[in-house]
């Protein structure tokens, strides 16, 4: 099994992001996040979360990039607990039975997207607001001879 991880190439995440996701949490589109946004709410900071960021599922902060990396059953069954507390405590989901589903899928999308690719591709998003909601349009770079764990910040 295999889903993200949040890395930081340079500091710039710190800088463009109102909350930055630390390296090494799990990572997921988290477009969810902008479902009932406007034009007007994509100013600065956040319309640069909206723009590019996943998001961390420990600070439930934003990065540029996510890399693709092995995961545990265990790992991934404390995810959807934690994602769904948060949108419990969050989003105001009435209770576990409504939020679990949700936290679910949300996981499950990310490991489709991360499960064909080789560990170390690098992941980025970009995001438009649409007359029909929020479009996200993924790439996948694949990783070079050089692993990604000699130059960047990744987990362990």
């Amino acid at each position: 099994m295999k889903l993200a991880r949040v890395i930081r190439l340079d500091g710039s995440d710190l800088n463009v992001f109102p909350v930055a996701a630390d390296p090494g949490e799990w990572a997921i589109s988290g477009a969810f996040e902008f479902a009932d946004w406007t034009e007007a709410q994509l100013e600065g900071k956040p319309r640069q979360a909206f723009s590019n960021g996943w998001l961390g599922l420990g600070s439930f902060g934003r990065a540029s990039f996510a890399a693709v990396c092995p995961i545990t059953r265990l790992e991934l069954d404390a995810l959807a607990d934690s994602l769904a507390r948060h949108f419990i405590d969050r989003y105001g989901a009435p209770d576990r039975a409504a939020a679990d589903p949700v936290a679910a899928r949300e996981i499950a999308q990310m490991r489709e997207m991360c499960e064909d690719q080789d560990d170390n591709t690098l992941l980025t998003v970009a995001r438009t607001l649409e007359q029909v909601g929020v479009r996200e349009r993924f790439r996948v770079i694949a990783p070079q001879q050089a692993s990604l764990a000699s130059f960047a910040v990744h987990g362990s």
